[in-house]
């Protein structure tokens, strides 16, 4: 059976977008060009706040006063289940070394950047989770310093609780500035910060876009766009779980894409009956979100069975993937496309975005195909290197200096002659590229 849509997505991701390059082109210019006047000019316009932009050690300290204790200690818990993850996939990559040949040894090594720059929304939702997410990972990671970035609320500043977990997880520069701005000062080394190696951390469209420009120049996490989740759910998924973990999902944005691909009609049509209800109970900033996200984006599919619908999910790659269905051991074994899965009802995506220890920055946009989320892997180079004795490396100079002149690479040819001329003088080698 071909795929059933009971419910059609009427615009994609980028419907509507609005053309922003040019614009963020145009601030990271001027920015670049005039520094951290032009920074604070941005600041003033786009965050309207005029405080310190790097904030001092009593703010620091009067922010975290005003965070309540028990908000404090689910933040320290959700910043010790990410650390230690971290520090897990941390340790399957290791500095390695092998003999090629008798005399000739390369290796690998692992290296943090310098400098990260993370990004953490401050606007219409206060993104306590992704200072925790994006600074914690840099800090296991290893690198030297860490700005944390946020944009300030007119006459507040960074929401307290965000300073409070950006100086737990480890941030050296907490950063009172968001946007292009932000991102800019962060690149640029402005304001005595050190030029960041790497920008992390989810946005808004003018943010992603200063990412995707910068990119190049400075390393990024990913090219993000409208997060997005899919639930695949067999006939005995409970629908109301179903519904609900789809509702969650759609009040990201109006264009948060949520699909529910199944083989069960029957629960297929008692989501769809739930969810505006679910949408309705919501508060009135979250439920136009999730309103727009499910007339105009969600998708409901029905399959004939598990292994279709495991082929639809692969093709959508999405960036949350949830699994409630029997058997869930064949469903790890057999997905290979998402940013990250949650097999179980459990377990849910609202669980990986605030607290469980996996890192809620993802793959996008189908972008689950080639590449996994953040990691402390994103902030570490893996770098090469190798030594040889002269006897190693005689084989490999006869080698190299045939392989360049058959490709018409002299000079690459004389390097390795001179090594064999200098360690084995007397000796005829036959270094021409017909061997």
């Amino acid at each position: 059976m071909a795929r059933e849509y009971l419910k059609k997505a009427t615009l994609t991701s980028s419907s509507g977008a609005s053309d922003v390059h040019q614009i963020v082109t145009d601030i990271l210019a001027d920015i670049e060009g005039r520094g951290d006047a032009a920074a604070l000019e941005y600041a003033a316009k786009f965050d309207k706040y005029d405080g310190n932009v790097l904030l001092t050690q009593d703010e620091i300290e009067a922010a975290i006063a005003q965070v309540p204790e028990k908000l404090k200690a689910d933040i320290q818990f959700a910043h010790d289940n990410v650390r230690r993850f971290a520090e897990t996939q941390k340790s399957t990559v290791a500095d390695v070394e092998l003999e090629i040949v008798p005399g000739l040894i390369a290796g690998q090594k692992a290296i943090p950047v310098d400098a990260a720059g993370c990004y953490a929304p401050g606007g219409r939702y206060s993104h306590v989770a992704s200072a925790i997410m994006t600074v914690t990972t840099a800090k296991v990671a290893g690198c030297k310093h860490i700005t944390a970035c946020s944009p300030p609320r007119p006459g507040v500043g960074v929401a307290p609780a965000i300073v409070y977990a950006a100086h737990i997880c480890g941030a050296d520069k907490i950063m009172a500035m968001g946007g292009v701005q932000g991102v800019a000062a962060m690149t640029f080394g402005l304001f005595g910060l050190p030029k960041a190696n790497i920008l992390v951390g989810p946005g808004n469209q003018f943010v992603a876009e200063a990412k995707r420009i910068l990119f190049g120049r400075v390393g990024i996490d990913m090219i993000a766009g409208p997060t997005d989740s899919l639930i695949l759910a067999d006939a005995d998924a409970d629908a109301h779980i179903v519904a609900t973990d789809l509702v969650s999902q759609a009040e990201h944005g109006y264009n948060s894409p949520v699909w529910l691909v199944t083989d069960s009609r029957d629960l297929a049509e008692r989501v769809m009956e739930m969810v505006p209800g679910l949408i309705d109970d919501l508060p009135e900033v979250n439920r136009e979100n999730a309103t727009a996200a499910w007339r105009d984006y969600a998708e409901v599919i029905v399959c004939a069975d598990r292994e279709e619908m495991a082929a639809c999910s692969d093709d959508y790659a999405p960036e949350h993937l949830t699994v409630q269905a029997k058997d869930l051991d064949w469903w790890l074994d057999r997905l290979t496309c998402y940013g990250s899965l949650f097999l179980g009802e459990e377990t849910t995506v609202s669980y990986g975005d605030k607290a469980s220890g996996t890192n809620h920055v993802l793959p996008t946009s189908g972008a689950a195909n080639y590449t996994g989320g953040l990691s402390v892997h994103k902030y570490m180079k893996i770098v090469t290197w190798q030594r040889a004795t002269r006897e190693g490396s005689k084989p490999v100079a006869e080698a190299t200096a045939r392989i360049s002149r058959l490709e018409g690479m002299e000079g690459h040819a004389r390097a390795a002659d001179v090594r064999l001329a200098k360690y084995f003088p007397g000796e005829n080698f036959d270094l021409s590229a017909d061997g």
